[in-house]
């Protein structure tokens, strides 16, 4: 990516800025604030355990679609208005499962509420490239930083809340930082069509038929082999480690969940400093290694001496986590325009949060075949171990408009 002058903050960019930091705060609610009160939730509304589950499967697949359909909505009505309708969805969906009557109603909110998170998602990376060109790896690491603190205050709110109040007003209160967040954004999309920029308007993605061609990019598949690894080893982080370390190691449950917590807390600093160091470093490929290792030798002393160093083995598996911030930084570095930013933000996500949605059945089917752990780790380690071949692929600055040929870019951005 070419060198940007760099400007003050408010160069006519605060109402971008706290836009950004508004909706970053908004992206994990919908999948953090429910489950801690599902038992409250259960007595008002029956739900079976299979549905337990579906509310479960739901954040990584809602996620993908959304991945998929996102950069339609962006050529329909732009990086602002998509911005705007995924944080309308996220309020009418907290909402609707507030006043939810039943499993229906409540599955419903949820699926709008996933599908704004979806769409806002996928629109970040490509916003803060329009706004902040100049800014793309330190305004990653803040809004990045943000979505973790997202996943956080809803889960550790949640329960406390539907105690004193109750359940509903535990998952409807959520709604009121998604209309706040909306008032940036309806400035901007006011100012927007004032100006009447067209820029926005030729932004397409990868039609289904398409995307095929997208991926003939060598650097696509390489992000996207990175964001997907980074994917299914922290989404079956959540869903198996507290099991894994209460039957490897010997942790009791409260062990286990404080080492779950671990990982988070290791993600938080990475989320800030990854993003940093991709702008300063020339061979990115060595952050990539650096996060591929970290997986790597957080599997095997699982798998070698689980009970000896549980909380250095925890810690890396949390390190590895440094791929999810890398991805997203990646995603503006090696694209020339907005077009190609959300291209390859749909394509990326798409397919990882949908392996993503895989990786946790996948270690569940692996335990209940094998009766044990040690072929659900070593395949969290092939997976992590896939994701060095993008280490040397992506260690020189290539961009993807420059990879695609001009006939199939133009089907891929919309440009004429």
């Amino acid at each position: 990516m070419s060198e940007q002058r760099r400007l003050p903050w408010w160069a006519g960019r605060v109402a971008a800025l706290l836009g950004i930091v508004l909706v970053a705060f908004t992206l994990r609610q919908a999948v953090a604030a429910i489950s801690p009160i599902l038992a409250d939730i259960r007595v008002d509304v029956p739900i079976s355990n299979i549905g337990v589950g579906l509310l479960g499967t739901l954040p990584p697949i809602l996620l993908a679609v959304s991945g998929f359909i996102t950069p339609r909505v962006a050529r329909g009505v732009g990086l602002d208005g998509g911005i705007v309708l995924a944080l309308l969805l996220m309020t009418l969906g907290h909402l609707v499962r507030a006043f939810a009557p039943d499993f229906a109603t409540l599955l419903v909110g949820s699926v709008v509420a996933l599908a704004g998170t979806g769409v806002g998602n996928v629109l970040l990376p490509p916003i803060v490239r329009r706004y902040f060109p100049d800014r793309i790896a330190l305004l990653t690491a803040v809004y990045v930083g943000i979505v973790g603190v997202s996943t956080a205050v809803p889960a550790a709110l949640a329960a406390p809340v539907a105690e004193r109040i109750g359940w509903r007003f535990s998952l409807g209160v959520w709604a009121a930082t998604s209309v706040v967040a909306l008032v940036p954004w309806l400035v901007l999309l006011a100012r927007e069509r004032r100006r009447r920029r067209a820029d926005d308007l030729t932004l397409a993605p990868p039609a289904p038929a398409r995307i095929t061609r997208l991926w003939r990019s060598r650097a696509v598949r390489s992000i996207t082999v990175v964001f997907s690894t980074s994917t299914i080893c922290t989404y079956a982080a959540f869903a198996w480690l507290p099991v894994i370390l209460g039957d490897v190691a010997g942790s009791t449950p409260t062990e286990a969940g404080v080492l779950l917590a671990v990982t988070g807390l290791v993600s938080t600093p990475i989320a800030l400093i990854g993003p940093l160091l991709v702008a300063r470093l020339r061979n990115v490929g060595w952050l990539i290694a650096a996060g591929v290792a970290s997986f790597v030798l957080g599997y095997l002393g699982l798998l070698l001496a689980p009970a000896t160093l549980t909380l250095l083995w925890v810690l890396l598996i949390g390190a590895g986590s440094i791929l999810f911030p890398v991805s997203l930084v990646l995603i503006n570095d090696r694209t020339r325009t907005h077009g190609g930013t959300v291209a390859l933000s749909g394509f990326a996500q798409g397919v990882a949060y949908a392996l993503g949605a895989l990786g946790p059945l996948i270690v569940g089917l692996l335990h209940d075949v094998s009766d044990g752990w040690t072929l659900p780790l070593l395949f969290l380690l092939a997976v992590a171990l896939v994701a060095i071949v993008p280490a040397f692929t992506l260690a020189r600055p290539t961009f993807v408009e420059d990879e695609l040929a001009p006939p199939v870019l133009r089907e891929c951005t919309g440009r004429a």
